[in-house]
């Protein structure tokens, strides 16, 4: 069997050999040395065959002796498809050009990704990133590896307990650990802590400073609740009253719900426009005319076209009309009461702090007028109702 890879690179060519004397004609080839296989007759008259292109070259003499024609039906190989080559060197050229292009462009940072550091410590970290050569723009070759990265990172900012450095493609992410530092204790003058409005002791905590009323006291506001002053007559000294007093507190809520209430739902249908934006020109590329809807509503986002690290005083907009219908809420009676409850006990909530609880609610006034459900509801609160207040000096007699 002849082999292959020899037959590829030293070229091979298939021959029609036609006449009276094809058969003198293969015998003077084979008796000259000449290879040839594939053998195939076609008719009385016409054979082809398959043999190497050096052999090729020299068959002519020999088909002129035996009055037979030749003709060269395929060639194939290494010498005839460089010969093809050459005739698209540009072509080539091109696709060779355009493959190292793309070789650089996959091998350059183009994005680097900082995940759970604070604004100030990201700084730090960009800054770091920049004196190791990671920068938007910079051929990945030309910088240290991942484990270096980290551990460059790791060294030379101080605030990091720990920092992952992942390469995905063309962008660096890094997952950051910053150090816990123990929070400093406030400072505080002394102080007296006293009540920021009228209401009945429900539970006290005092750190330090010495308590002035008890559980169930009924305070007014500003009354002294903790005072700073501490010791016995004589031997008193100042310090800054620390504590919590929890007290029951009073609100009233006046509340107005509609029945009915008409407001706009998105139905799913949507249109997306694009637009190429040229300084102060728009010219749109893709999504022309109007939606097939009325009512819409439009969102429109612009992105910067960058070209490694510059960015083009070119941009893509993109905006999308989403299709909305207008449709309306009923409430039964005790519904709207319900809504409007809940409607209340969330406005009172944005008026106090985290840890006030709403003990009880009560509903002292509700009418339906004009298509509305109108409540007037008591809460009763408890919230820590001490403040500090300045240990006022003493005026010498």
């Amino acid at each position: 069997m002849k082999n292959q890879w020899i037959e590829f690179f030293s070229g091979k060519v298939t021959v029609k050999v036609s006449g009276r004397g094809i058969e003198r004609f293969l015998n003077v080839l084979t008796r000259n040395g000449l290879m040839i296989w594939n053998v195939k007759r076609h008719g009385t008259e016409t054979i082809t065959f398959t043999m190497s292109l050096s052999d090729a070259l020299k068959i002519r003499h020999f088909a002129r002796e035996k009055e037979c024609s030749i003709t060269f039906l395929r060639r194939a190989g290494m010498p005839f498809l460089f010969k093809r080559l050459l005739k698209n060197s540009g072509f080539i050229g091109g696709a060779i050009l355009f493959l190292m292009i793309i070789l650089v462009l996959s091998n350059v940072i183009w994005g680097i990704e900082i995940k759970g550091a604070k604004p100030a410590t990201e700084y730090q970290i960009r800054k770091e990133l920049d004196k190791m050569g990671v920068k938007i723009g910079k051929v990945q070759f030309f910088v240290d590896n991942v484990e270096g990265i980290q551990r460059k990172l790791t060294n030379n900012v101080g605030n990091l307990t720990w920092v992952g450095v992942e390469l995905k493609g063309t962008t660096y992410h890094l997952q950051v650990v910053e150090k816990k530092e123990p929070e400093k204790p406030e400072q505080l003058a002394p102080r007296n802590l006293v009540a920021k409005k009228k209401a009945v002791i429900d539970s006290m905590y005092v750190e330090t400073g010495q308590k002035m009323v008890d559980i169930h006291d009924h305070v007014e506001a500003g009354q002294l609740l903790v005072s700073g002053v501490i010791g016995k007559e004589g031997q008193t000294q100042q310090v800054a009253a620390i504590g919590e007093v929890w007290g029951e507190t009073w609100y009233r809520s006046h509340v107005e719900l509609p029945l009915k209430t008409k407001f706009f739902v998105f139905n799913g249908q949507e249109k997306q426009k694009f637009s190429l934006i040229l300084g102060n020109l728009e010219i749109p590329i893709w999504g022309f005319g109007e939606p097939d809807f009325q009512e819409y509503e439009a969102e429109k986002n612009v992105k910067k076209i960058n070209l490694l690290k510059w960015e083009l005083p070119i941009s893509i907009g993109n905006e999308t009309l989403r299709a909305r219908e207008e449709t309306t809420r009923t409430y039964t009676d005790k519904e709207a009461e319900k809504n409007a409850l809940e409607l209340a006990k969330n406005k009172i909530k944005s008026g106090l702090d985290e840890e006030a609880i709403i003990k009880d609610e009560k509903i002292l006034h509700k009418e339906l007028k004009d298509g509305k459900v109108i409540l007037d509801i008591h809460f009763k609160i408890i919230e820590n109702i001490a403040v500090g207040q300045p240990i006022p000096k003493e005026t010498p007699e």
